[in-house]
């Protein structure tokens, strides 16, 4: 029993550990947090302090943002222009205002435009109006990547190879402990099955593998590119307008008061069809056509209308880029998506890996693929090869 329990909390850290690494290297990979971010500075001490980390909710599963909210935004001016975690102080016409809680001043007393919804990555996750506090995530993550800079370096050095990058060691890395573990898990599996069996007087020689892993993880790999298929062309596209007293060629000078349009350009490079939506992620901005299908490498164009207020000044406008797989009727999918932008990503991917996990599991069946078994028994040995 204790054994068990033992073998359970090993196989529950290892989990937690490889959704924390996976998130950590996801979110730096799109660039906005998935599931974990952290912070670098001390613009929120004493709610975060620079190299604390933070459960990021993504913006469109927090719902709207209210004043109180902590959230990651992709700034225009503070931080240089990358990805800002500060708390939202109010609310006006033209987006958020925002302030780092350790800040005298906001952020759009600095220059920095107020923050429309289509800037918000994600949302600190808080419990009783306190943020949830992963104390040094941050500092141990850039630890680790010091520490892969410094390796790679001398590697790289003592053999004469081009620099990967402590980023794409990090992946290297990564993708080897993975590896590692799964050997490990089944060669313990396999270890066990050797002592049952030897309990019985027969002893196995190789390693046991069961095909239905095997279905499972190629169905878990085609999901995954299926999804990536569906999130990486799509996101949101932000603009920075100017409204001026003057008129110009861009489309993003536009005169007060006054509207201006640009085209904006969606392509399928896959071989299945898709459906994309595009929606307004801020005020003061419009698209056309709200919905469109395109078929394999079809290239089609949407317009964006920018609409200028009466005052002069530095407007941020955004725009949001849905696309689904049309492996379901598109009705079903214009359904889903009037309930949540999300849900048709799941049912996109039940369909898809229902229809390869479920021929699969039934082909190969509840049979193991053993190789090269040596089996002993009290009238000698026999060496077989067999497929159960």
């Amino acid at each position: 029993m204790g054994t068990s329990l033992g073998k359970l909390a090993e196989y529950a850290l290892a989990v937690v550990l490889l959704v924390l690494v996976v998130s950590l290297v996801a979110g730096h990979f799109l660039g906005q947090p998935v599931l974990l971010a952290y912070v670098e500075t001390g613009s929120m001490e004493p709610t975060l302090e620079a190299g604390d980390g933070f459960v990021a909710i993504p913006s469109a599963i927090a719902g709207e943002v209210t004043t109180g909210d902590v959230v990651a935004f992709e700034a225009e001016q503070v931080h240089g222009g990358d990805l800002t975690t500060h708390r939202v102080i109010d609310e006006r016409s033209g987006g958020y205002i925002t302030q780092g809680d350790a800040n005298p001043f906001t952020d759009q007393g600095e220059g920095e435009p107020p923050v429309t919804d289509g800037q918000v990555k994600a949302v600190a996750l808080q419990v009783n109006g306190d943020v949830v506090r992963i104390p040094h995530l941050g500092t141990g993550v850039t630890a680790v990547g010091a520490a892969l800079d410094r390796g790679e370096r001398f590697l790289a050095g003592f053999f004469g190879t081009p620099r990967l990058g402590d980023q794409q060691l990090a992946y290297l890395l990564f993708g080897f402990g993975v590896l590692i573990y799964a050997v490990s898990l089944a060669t313990d599996r396999s270890g066990r099955r050797d002592r049952a069996d030897s309990r019985s007087r027969s002893r196995s020689r190789a390693g046991v593998l069961d095909p239905r892993l095997l279905v499972i993880v190629f169905t878990v790999l085609i999901m995954v590119a299926a999804t990536a298929a569906m999130v990486l062309p799509a996101g949101t596209q932000s603009y920075g307008m100017v409204s001026t007293e003057g008129d110009s060629a861009n489309p993003t000078i536009v005169p007060m008061g006054e509207s201006d349009e640009m085209t904006f350009v969606r392509h399928n490079g896959g071989q299945l069809p898709v459906v994309s939506y595009m929606e307004p992620a801020s005020e003061g901005v419009e698209v056309e056509p709200h919905v469109s299908h395109m078929s394999a490498n079809e290239t089609v164009n949407a317009t964006i209308t920018f609409h200028a207020p009466p005052e002069t000044g530095y407007y941020m406008r955004s725009v949001t880029e849905y696309r689904y797989l049309l492996v379901l009727p598109a009705p079903v999918i214009h359904g889903l998506y009037a309930v949540h932008p999300w849900l048709p990503y799941v049912a996109v991917n039940a369909v898809i890996g229902g229809a390869i996990a479920i021929p699969g599991l039934l082909l190969v069946g509840p049979g193991e693929l053993r190789l090269r078994t040596r089996s002993r028994n009290r009238r000698g040995g026999v060496l077989t090869r067999l497929l159960e």
